[in-house]
């Protein structure tokens, strides 16, 4: 009985010791995946959660029986017979097939809720107007279009708050993948196609780290960029300075721009072509393809 408690009581101390260095670190640590700044991202916070603690379901008691087993079952121990022939265990097996599909069913069915609800295609519902960004993957940097505003930057992000952003995402490069982690979905730009993305930052004045995490070459580590999430008085004037700059992004502009290289300083301007999104992603398509594809991005930009 003795040697059972202090079992007991030695996984239960394991146990707690665990759950607060757990505490601690997340307390004190930057996990931006686990402190969200956007709404898609809570959604997946709270999916990552409740996907930990289902698993556990399963885990925590398979190490605490495996220390359990370990211990009674030990070479020497008495303290069990040997029963081969012992069959039809009706509840123990009801257990070790009936948990398991439970759990299943469950993953299952959240699986496809969330596939459906986070769908990174999926429009924002807000009673603001959804801001267009598109988005160009080059080596080895990030150039960022606001077509509606004329102005385009290169290593930062300036996003209003509170407002839905619907991302249009390319690249003139080996592929990428953008992700920002405090907002939510990643998502893949590659050469010649155009792929979409949704996201809104719930707070105002606040910075995020972007990253491209996809290995693609040497100088992907330092394709970073930050986020800034401003009110919409500050996204206003930031626009209105821009358009007053000497640097013009045209396609001239952006052959040059295009080639390898890591900016270390933010790179503002306005925007000279606003068919400039359209002219890189159609850029190494065949003739025939390139009326499709204007067409098709013309669609898609009218219906956001």
């Amino acid at each position: 009985m003795k040697r059972r408690l202090r079992v007991v009581l030695v996984i239960v101390a394991v146990l707690l010791l665990i759950v607060a260095a757990s505490w601690i670190f997340f307390s004190y640590a930057e996990v931006p995946v686990l402190q969200p700044g956007g709404w898609i991202a809570e959604q997946q916070r709270d999916l990552i959660i409740f996907t930990v603690l289902l698993a556990l379901v399963v885990v925590v008691p398979v190490f605490v029986l495996l220390a359990v087993f370990a211990i009674k079952y030990r070479a020497g121990s008495n303290v069990t017979k040997y029963r081969p022939e012992a069959k039809d265990k009706r509840l123990l097996e009801a257990l070790w097939w009936g948990i398991p599909i439970a759990i299943i069913t469950v993953l299952s069915v959240v699986t496809y809720i969330t596939t459906h609800t986070l769908d990174p295609y999926k429009p924002i519902k807000s009673d603001k107007p959804t801001l267009e960004v598109q988005v160009v993957a080059l080596q080895w940097k990030w150039l960022f279009i606001y077509p509606e505003e004329g102005v385009a930057s290169v290593g930062d992000l300036i996003i209003p708050a509170k407002r839905p952003i619907h991302f249009s995402l390319t690249a003139d490069a080996p592929m990428s993948a953008f992700w920002i982690p405090a907002l939510g979905s990643q998502i893949y730009s590659m050469n010649s196609m155009s792929s979409q993305l949704n996201l809104i930052a719930n707070e105002e004045h606040r910075v995020y780290k972007g990253y491209n995490t996809n290995i693609n070459g040497e100088g992907y580590a330092k394709m970073t960029f930050d986020v800034m999430t401003v009110d919409d008085d500050f996204f206003e004037s930031w626009n209105e300075k821009l358009r007053q700059s000497s640097m013009t992004l045209d396609y001239e502009h952006f052959e040059e721009l295009a080639k390898p290289s890591i900016e270390t300083v933010p790179m503002r301007m306005k925007l000279g072509d606003k068919d400039l999104y359209k002219k890189i992603v159609a850029k190494n398509m065949s003739d025939t393809n390139d009326d499709a594809t204007m067409n098709q991005m013309d669609h898609e930009g009218m219906n956001h």
